[in-house]
């Protein structure tokens, strides 16, 4: 099953990638002229650039934002703490379409974030998010760090649940403080986690596709444009196949390259 539905989809792509083919006619053979047009071609460059910032904002702003949430909450012993944890992780059961398309109506210049601008007296600031070539992709960005916030904190704090209570005491026996066991205790007993979460948020943020799509087409432009979606544009709409089939192949390299290198230093850390 794996190799059918995995590893030969995979293969075919590598060998089409090698080709010039529109999917209908008898494709002609130009070698690495695909993968020379993603390092040559701006749009292309862009659309990977975008991806690596996107990185931001579904993997390094919600592993920080995450470590905070799940070491308050551990902490403080909130009541009702599977309730909590069952909210936080409610958008990750959300199909990402239902959430493009509620963020998308929320971001239109008469959505809900611009009303209540004009309500707070911020009016000024209103604008059409998805529609600003500065900040259109912060925007979108904004949801990925919304969605996958609730999925590392929960992973945090199901880490932080295990760690021995005798280590925060030996802590305060030695005067540590509550920022000083956090860096002392809780940070080095939950890498294991934090590596899980930054491996499934980073490839989360290199293979968005839906979310752009649904939001902003990448555009105004070309502003929100990313590899995923540039494989969708090449094949199904200007009918090269085989120039889309480089890009996903350089794509899940990079995908792989990355996630290899997060375990890397993850296993590194843990063998101190």
């Amino acid at each position: 099953m794996y190799a059918a539905f995995l590893l030969y989809p995979l293969l075919r792509s590598v060998q089409l990638s090698f080709y010039d083919w529109d999917g209908l006619t008898l494709g002609t053979w130009v070698g690495v002229a695909n993968y020379q047009e993603i390092v040559s071609d701006v749009g292309l460059r862009s659309a990977f650039g975008h991806a690596l910032v996107l990185m931001l904002f579904f993997a390094v702003i919600p592993v920080c934002v995450g470590l905070v949430l799940a070491s308050v909450l551990n902490r403080a012993k909130v009541r009702g703490l599977a309730f909590f944890r069952t909210v936080v992780f409610l958008p990750q059961v959300v199909a990402m379409v239902v959430v493009a398309v509620a963020w998308r109506r929320m971001y239109a210049p008469d959505g809900t974030i611009n009303d209540l601008l004009r309500a707070i007296g911020l009016g000024s600031l209103a604008r059409g998010w998805l529609g600003d070539y500065a900040l259109a992709l912060p925007a979108v960005g904004f949801i990925g760090t919304w969605f996958e916030t609730g999925l590392v904190t929960v992973l945090l704090l199901a880490g932080m649940s295990r760690i021995s209570g005798s280590l925060y005491e030996a802590a305060r026996l030695d005067g540590a403080g509550p920022v000083q066991e956090f860096f002392a205790v809780t940070l080095p007993s939950v890498r294991g986690e934090i590596a899980v979460a930054l491996t499934l948020t980073v490839i989360a943020a290199l293979r968005t596709f839906d979310l752009v799509y649904v939001t902003t087409s990448g555009g105004p432009g070309n502003s929100t444009s990313v590899p995923s979606y540039e494989v969708y544009h090449r094949a199904f709409e200007l009918g090269r196949v085989g120039s889309a089939a480089a890009v996903g192949v350089t794509l899940t390299v990079l995908i792989l390259l990355i996630s290899l290198v997060i375990n890397r230093i993850a296993d590194r850390e843990a063998a101190r």
